[in-house]
């Protein structure tokens, strides 16, 4: 990106550099050859950070940062944020009418998580799973050819890994798994970072749609965090609006009420 053709932007006279702005862009999406959209986008979002600092600052909030475990742990910036938002946000409240509505929209998204039963076979090199692929092809038994050749503990229990339910695998396992039939072997190694596997789909089961009684308390959360997404985007479009923002025109984003699922 040619930061050239991006200047630093001015809130309120304080600079938000072109080079800070080129690196929180790496972070947003845009189409290729529209450097220009992952810029504004990453403006943006620092123009937002800035004033929700400089609010909380003004407010005299404190926060003490979460920590999340496995070494991950809030900024205190991001903690003073949140602290910010809890203190000012007023969400509309979420009725029992309007989480039933939502349900009644279109039942079929809220169901129960599918299910796998697999077995899997894994290899150091992708020359040996294709081998091993044309043997069971041959009609090798993949039991037996996973207990042989196998390079994970499962090969005692010839490949088998039981019962797995979404995120359970690595997404490249999961994503091979979901387009198998039942029955069915993968006719190309599936790559992932243990190494390359050949995977059986020994059985699955279709997530079941849910009745109203049981989706209710995860479409009432759902419609609870759109809300909050709403009011934390009307509250930074007001202060955007009483800011002096130079060096970059960005469009009117006010929330409006619509489709949250």
């Amino acid at each position: 990106m040619n930061q050239a053709l991006f200047p630093s932007v001015i809130v309120d006279g304080a600079e938000i550099s072109a080079s800070f702005i080129a690196a929180e862009a790496q972070n947003h999406t845009a189409p290729k050859g529209k450097p220009g959209l992952a810029w504004r986008k990453a403006a943006r979002a620092l123009i937002v950070r800035h004033l929700l600092l400089r609010e909380a600052e003004a407010k005299g909030i404190s926060a003490t940062p979460t920590d999340f475990g496995n070494g991950r742990r809030e900024t205190q910036e991001d903690a003073q944020v949140a602290a910010l938002l809890e203190q000012v946000l007023t969400p509309e409240e979420v009725s029992e009418d309007d989480t039933k509505t939502e349900w009644q929209r279109d039942p079929s998204r809220f169901k129960t998580p599918p299910l796998w039963e697999a077995s899997h076979i894994l290899c150091e090199t992708r020359e040996m799973a294709q081998t091993l692929i044309a043997q069971i092809n041959r009609g090798a038994q993949f039991a037996h050819v996973a207990k042989d050749n196998s390079q994970c503990g499962s090969a005692t229990d010839g490949g088998f890994l039981g019962q797995l339910s979404p995120r359970d695998t690595v997404p490249e396992f999961e994503a091979a798994m979901r387009r198998l039939e039942e029955g069915a072997i993968t006719q190309e190694p599936v790559q992932t970072r243990f190494g390359f596997h050949i995977i059986r789909l020994d059985a699955k089961e279709d997530g079941r749609q849910l009745p109203f009684q049981a989706a209710q308390t995860r479409v009432r959360e759902a419609l609870e965090r759109a809300a909050w997404a709403r009011a934390a985007r009307t509250y930074t479009s007001e202060l955007m609006d009483k800011a002096n923002i130079e060096g970059i025109i960005l469009p009117d984003e006010t929330p409006k009420k619509g489709k949250t699922l």
